[in-house]
């Protein structure tokens, strides 16, 4: 029998020794000193602050700025959230009470990682620089560099505007590292076509780390009463940045990309609500885990199931440590063309377990391959002659493995 140390999740991420891999990331849940503090002594291992600016450049929010997608989505069935769109801005708060704040944080939490998430325009080398100094001057152990807000702040040329043209971000990231004495990591947006471009930007201007990713623009429907896309804000709205579980397997291509391609520390943001969420992240390579819709939706004592969930498949796989599967999933991935197409796989239905729905053989017949029929007593029939193994079954299926396929004889 295998002895398995004691887990250890702590990581060193850019030098700072963490406690745990989980961040909060910059959103709603780091909006004041006072609820990160609260964040911290529930047990996270660090926070990004909301997005800090210089008071000129300080936007108001309108309300409501929440839209949301739910599962079923019929009124006579519990919702269950799994995309929220947010058309918030950055904080509204003035620069000096945030700086007062990281200051406290720091003092009751110096084994914490605080970030301080920054914001200026393209051009605006005077500003990046301003809130470099001021923010590592209060206490901040790193900087991230919004370049992906999806809404709002790039009509203003910041945000996204940056972080979808590599030159401005190459720049603005050298003017902050001319001024750092603190890592400087920069936040990716998705709504671009090959996220590496831009993330190679910033590595070009110095930056020690990446984070991705921020929301993906959207705009989440139309009220079919009043005919107005939503979020409505008295009559009109806007695209917005859309999180929560819908868009993990965006995020993880991202990460997956970013890691494969680039030696450095990378952030992963996106999606993530559980400690299983956390472990995919890591094993296509990203170091920390930032969270935030799921604090929206459950609070931050998630935290206590992320870290028991992770300690628990660390020790299921004899991981000691975060390192031992870091980046662990990165080499079976390969190009579409060498996948293997020696061996096929067949449909096969558990008949215990069947509750005779005929979603399978629908699906087969009208979007498949024909290969399913109702046998007796309404349980599905596999042609192995047709069946090509594509999974549209399995997928479609409501009971959880009642359908999986097998290697065909």
């Amino acid at each position: 029998m295998k002895i398995i140390k004691a887990v250890n999740l702590s990581v060193n991420f850019c030098g700072f020794e963490m406690i745990n891999p989980f961040m909060l990331s910059s959103a709603p849940p780091t909006g004041t000193g006072e609820m990160i503090k609260r964040a911290f002594k529930a047990g996270w291992g660090g926070a990004v602050t909301k997005t800090l600016a210089l008071d000129k450049d300080i936007a108001h929010n309108v309300t409501p700025r929440l839209a949301s997608l739910a599962f079923p989505g019929k009124a006579d069935e519990p919702k269950k959230l799994y995309g929220l769109e947010n058309i918030e801005l950055i904080t509204d708060r003035p620069l000096q009470i945030w700086l007062d704040e990281i200051k406290e944080i720091k003092r009751e939490f110096p084994d914490r990682l605080l970030v301080a998430s920054i914001m200026a325009g393209g051009n605006d080398k005077a500003a990046w620089q301003e809130l470099t100094h001021r923010c590592q001057e209060a206490g901040a152990d790193m900087l991230e560099l919004n370049f992906s807000c999806p809404h709002g702040m790039p009509e203003k040329g910041m945000g996204a505007a940056i972080g979808q043209n590599p030159e401005i971000t190459e720049q603005a990231t050298s003017w902050v590292v001319e001024t750092a004495g603190i890592p400087v990591m920069a936040k990716m947006t998705p709504n671009i076509t090959d996220i590496r471009v831009p993330a190679k930007a910033a590595i070009r201007g110095g930056a020690d780390a990446i984070s991705a990713i921020n929301t993906v623009a959207v705009i989440m429907g139309v009220d079919l009463k009043t005919l107005t896309p939503q979020p409505d804000v008295f009559g009109r709205s806007t695209h917005g940045g859309y999180s929560g579980p819908a868009i993990k397997p965006i995020a993880l291509k991202a990460v997956a990309s970013l890691a494969s391609d680039l030696d450095i520390p990378i952030s992963g943001i996106g999606g993530i609500e559980t400690w299983s969420d956390a472990a995919e992240f890591i094993l296509l390579g990203a170091s920390t885990i930032q969270v935030c819709t799921a604090v929206m939706f459950h609070g931050y004592k998630i935290i206590e199931e992320l870290e028991d969930g992770l300690r628990s498949f660390m020790e299921d796989h004899g991981f000691n440590q975060i390192d031992d599967f870091a980046g662990l999933s990165l080499s079976r991935i390969t190009e579409h063309n060498s996948l293997d197409r020696r061996a096929k796989m067949i449909s096969s239905i558990d008949k215990t377990t069947c509750v005779k729905c005929d979603l399978c053989v629908v699906s087969c017949r009208d979007a498949g391959y024909q290969a399913l029929a109702t046998g007796v007593d309404r349980i599905p029939i596999v042609d192995k002659n047709l069946c090509t193994g594509c999974s549209l079954c399995a997928q479609v299926c409501p009971v959880w493995d009642c359908i999986k396929l097998v290697t065909a004889d």
